[in-house]
């Protein structure tokens, strides 16, 4: 009976202790990983749903603030106030501060994050359902600007002759670009300027290239009009190219 009772209380040693302490100690640490993981999808989640939800209010916001195109007759006079209030009283320098106007009703700046950025177009996939505004701003800030919509990469100014290059995220879901990657030779993408004007581009090519290729992005579009769409492959290491060209 001694025997047994020595036993047991030898089997206890301080390196077992020892040991189940570590067990706790990697139990909790584990828990408090998984929660962070948790945590952290969540947020990215709410984050994206918010990016979303910018979206529509720049949508919205540009509906807003169509240009007036209302005619002015040539033997009115008109005095426009500029935004320095100086006052134009003929016909050309009327004009000249009613585009300046235009220009900054709209081509307005806003902020997001530090990173500044004008909309400058609208594009709708409607294969995906999905309308985006363009966003623009200086290439260093791209990346802070595709968290709330895609953005223009390269080119000139939209519905123009060139190539105009736009980029947006994939996260592999239903957010952004991430369905870009599904459209096929012959459907239909739209792009709106900020003169309302609307025209088709229908998807003639798509393949993947290595991040580090931008031949995609080329103006050489002999005289014609292209929007090209840039996202990432699912596991990111490859982007996929949508080359598209305008329906006449």
């Amino acid at each position: 009976m001694n025997q047994i009772l020595v036993t047991k209380k030898l089997y206890v040693t301080p390196e077992l202790k020892k040991r189940k302490k570590i067990y706790k100690i990697d139990f909790f640490l584990s828990i408090f990983l998984v929660v962070a993981l948790v945590s952290a999808y969540i947020y990215a989640e709410y984050d994206r749903s918010k990016s979303e939800e910018m979206i529509g209010e720049i949508l919205a916001s540009e509906e807003e603030n169509t240009v007036d195109d209302t005619v002015i007759p040539e033997d009115a006079l008109v005095i426009v106030l500029s935004e320095d209030y100086t006052v134009a009283t003929n016909d050309e320098e009327m004009h000249e501060q009613a585009e300046e106007t235009s220009s900054v009703t709209t081509n307005r700046q806003s902020s997001y994050n530090g990173a500044t950025y004008t909309n400058v177009a609208t594009v709708d996939i409607p294969k995906l359902n999905k309308s985006f505004p363009v966003l623009q701003g200086e290439l260093s800030q791209i990346e802070t600007l595709l968290k709330i919509s895609p953005c223009k990469f390269w080119g000139g100014e939209p519905n123009e002759v060139g190539n105009f290059c736009i980029v947006g995220h994939n996260y592999r879901n239903d957010k952004f670009f991430s369905k870009v990657p599904n459209l096929e030779v012959g459907d239909i993408i739209t792009l709106t300027d900020l003169s309302k004007r609307t025209l088709k581009y229908e998807v003639y090519d798509k393949y993947t290239v290595e991040p580090e290729d931008v031949s995609c992005t080329s103006q050489l579009t002999n005289g014609k009009k292209e929007v090209t769409l840039i996202t990432c492959t699912d596991d990111s290491r490859l982007r996929v190219v949508v080359r598209t060209r305008e329906v006449k």
